[in-house]
């Protein structure tokens, strides 16, 4: 498989910027130029009218007619470029509605924990990285899960020292949210036995008081502050690695949480017509107002291929660390209720403020406590906005979405909450999820069926690196509520028709993202962004789905990626 990096893609900048005066939403263009290429011989499935089509025209970087293959084929002009499908299942480009672009990036350069199945795995890949690393460099990556261990034991200081010699090391569990130090590092942090956590974290301690290593939340950055920062140069090579990752795997736009000095490295990317993905990158929502202005500002709002958008604010952590904030205690942690990001009066005071200035707003929100909090944030924001502008459009958004009480449904959909999900956590979390909430509560949690019969927006993504980028073990995943050897089952009412399922990787996302004129179907006027797969998901078993390749993948009508023959 290979990444094409042509010249030609300095034309995706071009066309996507010019394209909004060379086709309207209803397909009519201005004079009769021939298209740049025609795809024909295709099997699209294009979620508008015709549902279905063999082909289709496009110019300036949109799709300019679709329809069947004479229809489109007598539109061909002398410089027309035609491409064969050779029959192949076509859907709208996925658009990924949550990723950590830089994280994967980075994490791809650093020591890869992913997957790993013991401790022992772990120090064996840490000791592999100590030997190569120069005198005092620190030892860092990502990935782990100690829930796949057999003995599910969290890993500790003393661990990490057997095989990191003199380097400090940090290295983060895969959902984000904690992490294991070694002593070095610890040291860098000065965290002691008297250490106190900053608010909304915790520091984990042995029966005599020393730090295990083990930091959650806010407590993190009290090492992970002391890590030598990225060059511009490891940025770079950390983005391109996350786009060709994107790439491969059909993803044409992403909704990124990446520092804004990774945003720096897209707009060069962009400037030299390399960036292969169309990014709507969030702010913090934790910045003061004039700051998101200058970074809003700083880039044009209306460019299709990078743009900032959302603002990004952590209300919780997660169910596998238990720092996900719950309205009662965990089941399995009766003395823990999760780690409260915010107190409710300031959250509100500053969801307000950004409110007033224009931006939209989202929430990390695992808990149901962390839920309430966010929907309670809202409800004061669009009150206060609501009083200079009563057509405002908001568009809240929770992210992750996975504990939900029954009263809650209601709340969304007064706010008009979009519900961005990520279902491919739960064929991480069906292992011990239910252990950590009880029965009851597990009823209502990740409850994407109920969302969408509620009339509540739903939007899929992946939480790259948490989960692969691949859109196909969401969409396996909201189909079948099983896990990937189908041997184990969640609450299957809340499965999701195969339709639906693509729907909420396509339109929803490009719904919270305001941008469902531009994004999410194959018809005259909407960008040409779209992939060709090796199986007609619609038709496939469900097993199989898990198993598909991604032949093509086209962004602003520009082959970005095909897949080696």
């Amino acid at each position: 498989m290979r990444l094409l990096l042509l010249i030609a893609l300095a034309l995706i900048a071009v066309n996507t910027n010019t394209s909004a005066n060379s086709a309207s939403a209803s397909g009519k263009t201005a004079g009769t130029e021939p298209p740049d290429t025609i795809f024909l011989n295709g099997d699209l499935y294009t979620q508008a009218t015709p549902a279905r089509a063999q082909a289709m025209a496009i110019r300036a970087g949109r799709i300019l007619a679709v329809g069947t293959n004479d229809e489109i084929r007598k539109m061909r002009g002398a410089h027309t470029h035609v491409i064969d499908l050779g029959g192949h299942f076509v859907v709208p480009g996925f658009n990924d509605a949550h990723v950590h672009l830089e994280h994967a990036g980075l994490e791809l350069l650093s020591v890869d924990l992913r997957g790993i199945r013991s401790l022992r795995e772990m120090q064996q890949r840490i000791a592999a990285s100590a030997k190569t690393a120069t005198a005092g460099e620190w030892l860092v990556g990502g990935g782990w899960d100690q829930t796949l261990w057999t003995d599910g034991k969290l890993p500790s200081r003393q661990d990490i020292d057997a095989v990191s010699g003199q380097h400090p090391a940090v290295f983060i569990r895969v959902d984000g949210h904690i992490s294991v130090a070694n002593t070095a590092a610890l040291k860098a942090g000065g965290v002691t036995p008297q250490t106190q956590a900053p608010a909304g974290g915790k520091i984990d301690h042995e029966a005599d008081g020393q730090p295990t290593g083990i930091l959650r939340e806010t407590a993190r950055g009290l090492v992970e502050s002391k890590i030598p920062l990225p060059t511009p140069s490891r940025l770079r090579r950390a983005a391109e690695l996350a786009l060709a990752d994107a790439a491969r795997w059909g993803i044409t736009s992403a909704q990124d949480n990446s520092s804004w000095e990774s945003f720096l490295v897209y707009e060069d990317l962009e400037r030299e017509g390399k960036l292969t993905l169309r990014i709507s990158e969030w702010l913090r929502f934790d910045d003061p107002v004039s700051l998101l202005e200058t970074h809003r500002a700083h880039h044009p709002a209306d460019d299709p291929m990078l743009h900032t958008a959302m603002l990004k604010g952590f209300m919780d952590g997660s169910l596998g660390s238990r720092t996900a904030a719950l309205l009662a205690p965990y089941s399995d942690d009766p003395g823990n209720s999760g780690l409260p990001q915010y107190e409710q009066g300031k959250l509100n005071r500053m969801a307000i403020a950004r409110a007033l200035a224009g931006f939209q707003i989202g929430f990390h929100a695992i808990g149901d406590r962390a839920a309430q909090m966010a929907l309670d944030a809202f409800a004061e924001a669009e009150r206060s906005a609501k009083e200079n502008d009563k057509t405002r459009d908001f568009r809240f958004r929770i992210e992750h979405d996975q504990v939900i009480t029954p009263g809650q449904f209601a709340q969304y959909k007064k706010l008009g909450v979009i519900a961005s999900i990520q279902p491919s956590h739960l064929l991480t979390d069906m292992r011990w999820v239910m252990e950590r909430i009880g029965t009851e509560r597990a009823k209502t949690s990740y409850p994407w069926k109920q969302f969408l019969d509620d009339g509540i927006p739903l939007a899929f993504g992946t939480d790259y690196p948490v989960e692969p980028i691949t859109p196909f073990r969401g969409i396996y995943a909201a189909v079948t509520r099983k896990n990937e050897a189908g041997t184990k089952e969640y609450f299957p009412e809340q499965k999701l028709t195969i339709e639906q399922a693509i729907a909420a990787y396509t339109t929803g996302s490009a719904y919270a993202q305001f941008a469902e004129k531009d994004k999410g179907t194959l018809a005259p006027g909407m960008l040409a962004d779209f992939v060709v797969l090796d199986r007609d998901l619609t038709k496939v078993a469900p097993p199989q789905i898990l198993k598909t390749r991604v032949l093509r993948t086209v962004v602003g009508g520009i082959t970005v990626y095909v897949a080696d023959q």
